[in-house]
């Protein structure tokens, strides 16, 4: 992006009812570290300089997926790629993860962080 200036931070924010505790899980399965905690605020930085903002939602409601009509849907999810699916939704699954009951391809598990929020671990086929 042009306008992107060396100093300038770019992220997603994600948010949860308990920050601190998604930013661990993801701490935790990425190997990033927690950059910055602050009351209602937790940010994870990438080994590229990009962050995740994990941010308080008073009243958090978390997606359903498979989307459901009426439901609130998912906004966007994480895709990972992994070299070992099933070591890969292991350690998910063992740092507090869901896995989805439904899957649709052999080479990608959908699991659910402990916010409720749907993320992808990929297999490269």
């Amino acid at each position: 992006m042009r306008s992107r200036m060396p100093g300038m931070w770019w992220g997603t924010a994600i948010e949860a009812p308990d920050p601190a505790a998604l930013a661990r899980f993801y701490a935790g399965l990425l190997e990033w570290p927690i950059i910055h905690e602050e009351p209602g605020t937790s940010i994870l930085g990438t080994p590229g300089g990009a962050f995740m903002v994990f941010q308080q939602a008073t009243d958090y409601t978390p997606p359903t997926w498979p989307p459901t009509p009426g439901d609130q849907r998912p906004m966007m999810h994480l895709d990972f790629q992994v070299g070992d699916l099933d070591d890969a939704v292991a350690e998910a699954l063992s740092l507090g993860a869901k896995l989805a009951p439904v899957q649709h391809r052999e080479n990608i598990r959908v699991l659910f962080d402990p916010a409720g929020h749907p993320f992808c671990l990929c297999r490269d086929d």
